[in-house]
């Protein structure tokens, strides 16, 4: 297959990077084949309606792997997820760009459906401000930090696909969600405006309850737990596994150290959200709210080769600008 001279074959450590590309089942290699030469011949077809593509875009070469940018939603929302991609389930990667045929990297077909039939998660790190000096001033009792653990088993309630995680001063939140394959029937759940609420009520919890503000850093990303709960708590209860690995909370840690040597600098104010750039632009704004012209700031990404970006904003001023508000 894939024998025309005017066809672009691309080796493994050849593939383009920082292109816009396409994943497709190895089970469409021929019917691609068959388009692609009957375009040639100057006959009349179109090889982007052979089957079904995910967009991507390679960012690194390894010697064992790919390390992609995928959206898998770029129609009702603009969802970039990184992942990697084993060398071993690499089939061939072809174009023709005299046709504007954009490189296609065929996989292994139970390698791209188990892509989106797994589950990925959002996760949230939120944290008092000004935890110490309460400390100092005796402000937090034991019957305030009691309430505190009230009030936020009552939030939890209401948002059952949330997992709370709580240490009095800070909290941890994951919730896990689907990419949607209609092959399946099963539906996307993504749905990242819904932390920017939970962390508004947290804030006001914090507040009404021990005087304090708070600011969160969010992100977005793979679980290597799919199928499991959210939690998992063992039958003796002392012990409490947040199914995820740890890289997800790397990436919070991480921004949330250069959100701090920012504001210590001056580079930027304190701020009530530190959002990872993939999260941020993932979120549904009104079509007139300039999103990449707001604030934003540089880090170290823990799984991402290129450079990473944190925006840098407020509840309220997210949720005025999101496209659908909430009742």
């Amino acid at each position: 297959m894939f024998k025309h001279g005017d066809i672009d074959k691309y080796s493994f450590e050849e593939i383009p990077l920082d292109r816009d590309c396409f994943l497709m089942s190895e089970i469409y290699m021929r019917e691609f084949d068959e388009a692609l030469e009957t375009m040639l011949r100057k006959e009349d077809c179109n090889p982007y309606e052979v089957g079904y593509v995910s967009p991507v875009a390679v960012r690194k070469i390894n010697s064992t792997s790919l390390e992609l940018s995928w959206y898998p939603n770029t129609y009702t929302r603009f969802h970039e997820v990184s992942i990697t991609l084993p060398k071993d389930m690499v089939k061939i990667c072809v174009g023709c760009w005299q046709y504007d045929i954009k490189p296609y990297i065929f996989v292994n077909h139970e390698w791209l459906e188990h892509l989106f039939l797994r589950e990925y998660s959002v996760f949230a790190l939120v944290d008092a401000i000004g935890v110490k000096n309460a400390i100092r001033d005796n402000a937090l009792s034991k019957e305030k930090l009691i309430e505190l653990r009230d009030r936020i088993d009552e939030l939890a309630e209401r948002h059952a696909n949330i997992s709370f995680i709580s240490f009095a001063d800070s909290l941890i939140l994951k919730s896990n969600w689907d990419v949607g394959y209609s092959g399946k029937g099963i539906k996307c759940t993504y749905s990242p405006e819904e932390l920017l609420y939970v962390i508004k009520e947290i804030d006001s919890i914090y507040q009404e309850v021990l005087g304090l503000n708070i600011y969160a850093v969010l992100t977005q990303g793979s679980n290597e737990y799919y199928g499991e709960s959210l939690l998992h708590i063992s039958k003796t209860q002392n012990h409490i596994c947040l199914n995820s690995l740890g890289v997800p909370f790397a990436e919070l840690l991480a921004i949330e150290s250069a959100s701090k040597k920012s504001i210590k600098s001056g580079v930027h104010p304190p701020m009530q959200l530190y959002l990872d750039e993939q999260f941020y632009h993932s979120l549904q704004f009104k079509f007139d709210f300039e999103k990449n012209s707001k604030p934003k700031n540089s880090y170290v990404g823990i799984m991402k080769p290129h450079q990473s970006n944190y925006f840098y904003s407020t509840c309220d001023m997210l949720i005025l600008n999101l496209k659908t508000k909430r009742d």
